[in-house]
């Protein structure tokens, strides 16, 4: 099934998210679809899936017009969507789940449903038992589930948005394997991504949205390389990480002993977590998300209680609360701008002298002093490049790399001695990605001991010194970056525990 989409246009108010889109989808390829943040990727797959309607251009099946006004008729039509957050129910089966969905108006057996599922699983070497508990299953097979569910309603145009994001190493290889498979039978398909690397490996052609407008539509793998897809999507040259300087170590400054807590729907979340960071080091907190990550920030933050021992300098601070912390020294970077690290509805001003309103110069003798305010907000917007340069402006009305970086204007100018950072740049452009990175090295060596939580083993690898991995709560090991396969990393992840487990090593 050939599927052309021609001067597709998608308006939300004033703002132009997609701008004439011309994009073709063959049989037997895969289409990799790139651009930044905002840039409009998935706002024009949703519109092919039938979850947007377009203000303008028209959809083309193997040359007759279509129009789809829900899911439900695209998915008819033959194409499926496996979105980057599972739909899934937990405590369900894998056959329960796909069958949740089917308004073929047949009736359905789960038997006959499990009988099909294995054949699909067997064909694609998809590797997933029908009658399994979705509950039970890793990240990499409830993927593998909802990929199964499509194909099920007989999907031959499949669009994967970011769906490598949450995988560990193998489960990457798995999954690419799996769309060779699905191509060799003739499937079309479009990955969404913004990992460059996996687009290497597997794209046939590549198109690249910029601002809402295509800018390269057809581009062979061949002609590509990461380097100038990059280029593309931001329309300039994209500067690099500088080289890691080397930084002699200073002394322990945290110090976290047999760490235990609960999430919140009751069960453990942190399972004896012990491990020491240093001056001068970033440690990077790798594992697949959901295993405890958000956990350990929130203790070490003064969000969540927790019992064991965690000592700042030798001095006990578990159970103080964020305001204690953040006078002794803590900066947190939470995974979460929107809920937890900018007022949305405050200008950049208020937002920037939150931390530091109780101290001089910003108030004096209890009263706050506006003209300190607003002209330390100037300053740090100007230094951390925000844009737009205006302290008045909403918080809500920024981009997500501006609001990110008002958040680490305010955290580290304070020059901290720890710095949490969670997700640091989650759902950021390529730009706004390495501005984040140079900084935290900048940190790193002014001495800072920095405690970096990501699910992006790349951003792990590209810039910590020393790894440690988690795994349903527990640290399965600690890793080297410059002398650990990346395999042995997976491996972790997927809780095979090195390294005598939860030591300081």
């Amino acid at each position: 099934m050939r599927v052309q989409l021609r001067n597709i246009t998608k308006r939300f108010g004033a703002r132009t998210v997609n701008d004439g889109i011309d994009l073709e989808i063959r049989p037997g390829e895969v289409l990799a679809l790139l651009g930044e943040n905002g840039a409009g990727k998935s706002t024009a797959m949703k519109i092919l899936y039938g979850l947007y309607q377009p203000d303008a251009g028209e959809i083309l099946l193997d040359g007759a017009p279509v129009r789809f006004a829900s899911p439900a008729e695209a998915i008819a039509r033959g194409i499926g969507m496996v979105h980057q957050h599972f739909m899934l129910v937990p405590s369900f089966t894998v056959a329960e789940n796909v069958a949740l969905g089917d308004r073929s108006g047949k009736g359905l057996n789960l038997d006959d449903v499990g009988r099909r599922l294995t054949e699909l699983s067997e064909r694609f070497q998809l590797h997933v038992e029908p009658n399994a508990l979705v509950s039970d299953l890793s990240v990499g097979a409830q993927q593998r589930v909802e990929i199964l569910r499509v194909l099920y309603r007989g999907a031959r145009v499949l669009i994967f948005d970011e769906p490598t994001a949450v995988l560990s190493p193998q489960e990457v290889d798995q999954f690419l394997s799996i769309l060779n498979r699905l191509r060799a039978d003739g499937c079309a398909i479009v990955l969404i991504t913004h990992k460059l690397g996996d687009v290497m490996r597997v794209a046939d052609r590549i198109a690249v949205l910029r601002d809402g407008k295509l800018v390269a539509g057809d581009i062979a793998r061949a002609e590509a390389t990461p380097e100038s897809l990059a280029r593309l999507m931001v329309g300039r040259d994209v500067p690099q990480i500088p080289a890691k300087a080397e930084v002699p170590l200073g002394a322990e400054v945290l110090q976290v002993q047999d760490l235990a807590c609960t999430g919140s729907d009751g069960l453990p979340a942190l399972r004896g977590l012990s491990f020491a960071l240093r001056a001068g080091e970033i440690l990077g907190v790798a594992g697949i998300d959901g295993n405890g990550q958000a956990e350990l920030v929130e203790v070490l933050a003064g969000l969540r209680n927790a019992t064991g021992s965690v000592q700042l300098n030798g001095k006990p601070v578990l159970g103080w609360s964020t305001a204690q912390l953040l006078a002794a020294g803590v900066a947190h970077i939470p995974q979460d701008r929107h809920r937890m690290g900018l007022l949305m509805g405050s200008s950049l001003m208020e937002n920037l002298a939150v931390t530091e309103c109780d101290k001089e110069p910003l108030s004096r003798f209890g009263f706050l002093r506006g003209s300190a305010i607003r002209e330390r907000a100037r300053r740090l917007l100007t230094e951390w490049a925000v844009r737009p340069n205006d302290e008045n402006a909403l918080a809500e009305s920024l981009s997500g790399g501006n609001q990110q970086k008002v958040v680490l204007a305010r955290e580290l100018s304070r020059n901290p001695a720890v710095i949490l950072a969670a997700q640091p740049v989650r759902g950021l452009d390529i730009s706004a990605i390495q501005a984040v990175h140079t900084e935290l090295l900048r940190q790193r060596e002014r001495g800072a001991a920095i405690l970096l939580v990501s699910t992006d083993l790349d951003e792990i690898l590209t810039i910590s010194d020393r790894i440690a991995v988690m795994h349903q709560g527990a640290i399965v090991g600690f890793a080297d970056p410059k002398t650990t396969e990346i395999s042995l990393i997976g491996q972790m992840m997927a809780g095979h525990a090195v390294n005598g487990g939860n030591t300081h090593e």
